[in-house]
């Protein structure tokens, strides 16, 4: 097994930009929020009459980006997700000060909606058809990763991008990730942040479960009664610390240490006593080797609503003890409303500029003391203070929490907690695929060779026949949709097939490429044909739904993330679970890809022109879930689990020219396996298999076997498709792959490493290296 660095990089925060109800700009949007200025108006623009409240935190005017993505796609109706999150990275990147080679220089980006506007709009002008108007190229817009991707094109940022959605916490699961890939030496610098914009169906969504105030929030106050949803972005550029010093960049903030968990609890509702949110408050606080005593201020989750606020001050004063007495514990949601996955991230630039100014921000609304709070929340007038450590919280649906801790610039507290670095193995895989619903029959199925799935108009599907009760009592799925269903259910079988009981140590990363598309079209297509949404629906419309219930129902209350990377996404999750590994947040992490078909998604990629006629000549779309429990190599032994593969290494690259646009050379491709190969190292002489992305796409398959042709593999290293034979299951790929490789090893003793390609329809790409155990 190969040593792992053990040096920990500094990340620091060199610029921030912002766009919200303030107005355009970061300074704009302190400036409100230092002066307790409420931003939360009447909506203008959207049909709110039948909802219980029709105020949110509006963006006013504003410019359109530099960056034209509308020519690049042909379309002419702006996203306003997208113009937000590139107008805030236009502010951040100009005033940076950071000069890197393109490809050290990635994207983290968090969002809970994505181009949902996008969406809704193409739904309204397909209203006199039956399904999707399988022609309108804005719905290219609607994948969260999209809008990454549309970042990285932007400023031609050549390094990992990464997307994630965990609803609520998505913007502070951006700014970790992106400082583990920089702590890693994946990356030097990373533009990071999230974006959401106001749409009919989040109004529904949150009317539908009774949420909405119908006046501004008042967090933490006594007769606060619901939330206010906002709008807007926030992102922040990250960088090696020695690297901006050198620049002679300007350093706002240090991010000193962060921390994930879930709840295990219920689909919406917090633990009472905020035991999940708890522990993401102590392991950000271990994480920078901090004592709750060096806390001065937490910006805090304050959505205002009657369960969520006195849930939040619990799991507080759960942390610090008796140093609760002397932090500030404010909510920028009161002036802005709830951003949702852009909310990490604006909240995040509020708490560096609270450290800039030394100034506690104040809650504004706020009437009255609630005992069940009780925590001091600086009520309506900002405070000086001296803060060298400042914490932002963030808290979603699913039981999904984060807190990320920042530091003064000039107060560096000598070196952060060095990590517990260790080797990452596979002990367990899970697969629900029309190609079997063990690792064995899969491997059977593709050792045949004979094509699944049958020719449907033009494109050939082939969808999961399982019995998906057969592995939850009727009390586990009461609630429960299909797709939440599918990732329990592989996450089940690959935990029996380790021998491992999950807990508070064990995480969940769940890929996915296009989300619980089910319950997205129960819930909305009814809304946006003026019918009312189902309550018990809506929770499970949120990506990371079924990664909540992963940990209610198996106990995974570790770490926990839901990464959207399209056709990639289950690569994505499955770096992110290795970096939680090789770092000691997690002992195992079960790291799901799920994704399910529906006729509205069948249609949808029917009128995608990529996937038709002489560019998509042999393309199989199916769905399923596959899931791989990866542990610590030390626990592994600790217990004498039976190893299935060392992951030995990954790279993530882009090529960054654009939504669904690829690199018709494979440079992309080509430096995401060179850098994996460097990063497990081994050089590409040793390969023994290549477990290729190609699923019958002329202009993804061909630069990529270009690619590989270049990289100097031995005759000996066979190229496997395995999609050309089991399908395309948009963001399962990579976890079908890997349950192969893995399955490979046990009937082919001899064989040695192996490299596993994921790539999305935009130019991401990702390498895993696995190695036989023992090798």
């Amino acid at each position: 097994m190969n040593e792992v660095a053990t040096t920990t990089r500094r990340v620091v925060i060199t610029a921030v930009g912002a766009v919200t109800a303030q107005g355009t700009g970061a300074e704009a949007l302190w400036e409100g929020v230092r002066e307790g200025r409420v931003a939360i108006r009447s909506v203008q623009g959207l049909p709110l009459q039948r909802y219980r409240t029709s105020i949110g935190g509006q963006v006013p005017d504003m410019r359109r980006p530099a960056y034209d993505y509308l020519t690049a796609l042909g379309i002419e109706h702006p996203e306003p997700a997208l113009d937000f999150a590139l107008v805030a990275a236009e502010e951040a990147m100009a005033a940076s000060g950071i000069v890197v080679p393109a490809d050290r220089w990635g994207v983290s980006f968090g969002t809970c909606n994505g181009g949902t506007f996008s969406g809704e709009q193409a739904l309204h002008r397909a209203r006199n058809g039956s399904s999707v108007h399988t022609g309108d190229r804005h719905l290219l817009l609607v994948p969260p990763h999209g809008l990454a991707e549309a970042l990285s094109a932007a400023f031609g940022l050549g390094g990992p991008v990464v997307s994630v959605n965990t609803a609520c916490a998505s913007g502070a699961h951006a700014i970790a990730h992106a400082t583990e890939i920089i702590r890693a030496g994946r990356a030097d610098a990373m533009l990071v942040g999230g974006s959401d914009s106001l749409t009919e169906s989040a109004y529904a969504g949150f009317d539908s479960v009774e949420a909405l105030s119908e006046r501004p929030c008042a967090p933490y106050s006594r007769d606060r009664d619901g939330l206010s949803l906002g709008e807007g972005s926030g992102m922040l550029v990250l960088v090696e610390e020695s690297i901006a010093r050198a620049a002679g960049a300007p350093i706002l903030a240090e991010v000193l240490g962060y921390g994930m968990s879930a709840d295990g609890y219920h689909p919406t509702a917090p633990h009472p006593q905020g035991e999940g949110a708890a522990r993401a408050i102590r392991a950000a606080l271990d994480t920078g080797g901090l004592d709750p005593a060096d806390v001065a201020y937490i910006n805090g989750h304050g959505t205002g609503t009657p369960k969520n606020d006195p849930a939040e001050c619990n799991a507080v004063r759960a942390a610090f003890g008796d140093a609760v007495d002397k932090v500030v514990l404010s909510s920028t949601k009161s002036m802005i409303g709830h951003l949702l996955g852009a909310a990490g991230a604006v909240e995040g630039i509020v708490t560096v500029l609270a450290l800039r100014e030394q100034l506690a921000p104040p809650t504004a609304g706020f009437t009255a003391v609630d005992p069940r709070c009780g925590v001091d929340a600086a009520p309506g007038t900002a405070r000086s203070a001296d803060i060298g450590v400042a914490l932002s919280n963030n808290f979603a649906f699913g039981g999904a929490n984060a807190t990320v801790a920042f530091g003064r610039p000039g107060d560096l507290r000598g070196d952060p907690r060095p990590d517990d670095t260790d080797t990452v193995v596979v002990t367990g895989l899970g697969v629900l695929a029309p190609g079997g619903t063990n690792a064995n029959e899969l491997w059977q199925t593709f050792r045949a060779g004979d094509r699944l799935g049958r020719e449907e108009r033009g494109l050939r599907i082939a969808q999961l026949e399982a019995d998906l009760d057969a592995y939850t009592t009727p009390r586990e799925r009461r609630r429960m949709d299909r797709f939440s269903q599918l990732a329990v259910a592989s996450c089940r079988i690959a935990l029996e097939h380790a021998g491992l009981e999950a807990d508070e140590r064990t995480g969940v990363v769940l890929g996915t490429g296009i989300g619980p598309m089910r319950s997205i079209e129960d819930f909305f297509l009814p809304t946006l044909q003026g019918n009312p949404g189902s309550p018990a629906v809506f929770p499970n419309t949120v990506f990371n739904a079924a990664a909540g219930q992963v940990a209610m129902v198996l106990g995974a209350k570790g770490p926990t993330s839901t990464a959207t990377a399209a056709h990639a996404a289950g690569a994505s999750a499955l770096t992110i679970a290795f970096d939680l590994l090789r770092t000691g947040k997690a002992d195992a992490v079960l790291c799901p890809a799920v994704d399910e078909l529906t006729d509205h998604v069948i249609d949808a990629y029917r009128g995608v022109p990529l996937f038709g006629g002489r560019t998509g000549w042999d393309y199989l779309l199916t769905e399923g879930s596959v899931t791989l429990l990866l542990e610590r190599a030390s626990t592994a032994a600790a217990r004498n689990a039976p190893i299935l593969a060392e992951f030995a290494g990954y790279a993530t690259t882009s090529d960054a020219i654009g939504i669904g646009r690829w690199d018709r050379y494979g440079h992309g491709i080509e430096r995401a396996m060179r850098n994996a190969l460097a990063d497990a190292r081994i050089d590409a002489s040793q390969l023994s298999a290549i477990w290729t992305n190609a699923a019958g796409l002329r202009v993804v398959d061909g630069p990529e076997a270009r690619a590989i042709d270049r990289l100097g593999a031995p005759d000996r290293c066979r190229r496997h498709a395995p999609k050309r034979v089991l399908g395309e299951p948009i963001g399962a790929g990579a976890q079908l792959a890997a349950a192969l490789a893995a399955t490979s090893f046990r009937h082919e003793p001899a064989a040695g490493p192996v490299l596993i390609n994921s790539s999305s329809l935009g130019g991401t790409h990702t390498s895993l290296v696995f190695h036989p155990p023992g090798h």
